[in-house]
């Protein structure tokens, strides 16, 4: 996919201090390309919230610049509310509204907004246009809090997990909806809990971790740099953890870590590692309990620059 380059969302040295001493944000810096879906990564307690609700101007930052589409939140408060759409992880609907009186409700918020049919439309609630919010399932609900963000015909969506706790068919039909907005020339930040959600959807991937960028690029660049396009898992008899990096010296390995007693390696030529392991094994009068190959992914680059899971607590 071809991206414009112009700068849809740029933060300079972006700093959120709680309480005089807690740093939640520590200078980030960070810029999103119109009409590309950006994905911002971090496990819990890395900053990403923060960063997200400083940037929809529900938080202010201790210190840092933030553009959004040549606007900022000092002196262009209506005009980006009016650019934005926005989903959180959370939202909370009056449940005796209908589908239906809860996006015209909303579309009043706004001077230029899409016509509620169409938005029904697109997020396949027509047939739920006169049920009580309380009375629609999980995904029909998580469908309705995206389309109150697309009512204002936004060009910048942002959607926090938005398909957490939704069926298979429900996630794939969100995706949709997020490249059609991209095919209209929005732009999205997205963040999420599922690996090949980021993979499928996101143009670029930014990784946050103790309140700064880490890492930044493709999904296939990140894969890239962390050295191999391929896994070799295994345990064996005399494996201990103050051992792991023993094996980095086996010829074609890139990258070490250790995952629920295992170890990992990232590797180029796995013909090559994999002989050479069995042979160093040996040598160590130890024996292979479980070895198995498969691609490198975005959770393999996840798990090695912040030592977690996307989906740890």
């Amino acid at each position: 996919m071809m991206l414009r380059m112009d700068v849809a969302v740029r933060c300079r040295a972006l700093r959120k201090t709680y309480e005089g001493n807690v740093e939640a944000v520590r200078g980030l810096d960070l810029e999103i390309h119109a009409g590309e879906c950006f994905g911002l990564l971090g496990p819990n307690g890395a900053g990403k919230t923060t960063t997200i609700e400083i940037l929809e101007g529900l938080l202010e930052p201790t210190s840092g610049e933030i553009e959004i589409l040549g606007h900022n939140w000092r002196n262009s408060n209506r005009e980006l509310r009016e650019l934005l759409g926005i989903s959180l992880q959370e939202t909370r609907l009056a449940e005796k509204l209908t589908v239906r009186e809860t996006l015209e409700l909303f579309a009043s918020f706004y001077r230029r907004p899409r016509a509620v049919e169409e938005v029904m439309a697109e997020l396949e609630l027509t047939e739920k246009s006169s049920a009580w919010v309380g009375k629609l399932s999980g995904g029909q609900k998580q469908r309705l809090a995206v389309a109150t963000a697309l009512v204002p015909d936004p060009k910048i969506l942002f959607l926090d997990e938005p398909t957490t706790g939704l069926d298979p068919q429900s996630r794939r039909q969100l995706w949709e909806v997020i490249r059609q907005f991209q095919q209209r020339g929005g732009t999205v930040l997205l963040t999420t809990h599922y690996m090949d959600e980021a993979e499928r959807l996101c143009d670029r991937i930014g990784i946050i971790d103790h309140g700064l960028t880490i890492a930044l690029g493709t999904p296939t660049e990140l894969i890239e740099r962390l050295g191999g396009h391929h896994m070799v898992e295994f345990d064996a008899t005399d494996n201990v953890p103050g051992e792991v990096e023993a094996w980095r010296a086996l010829p074609g390995v890139e990258a070490v870590h250790e995952e629920d007693g295992r170890v990992v390696l990232s590797v180029r030529e796995p013909h090559e590692t994999i002989p050479a392991l069995l042979a160093a094994i040996e040598d160590r009068h130890g024996h292979l309990l479980h070895l198995t190959t498969r691609h490198a992914s975005l959770e393999d680059v996840f798990m090695h620059l912040t030592g977690r899971h996307l989906r740890e607590e």
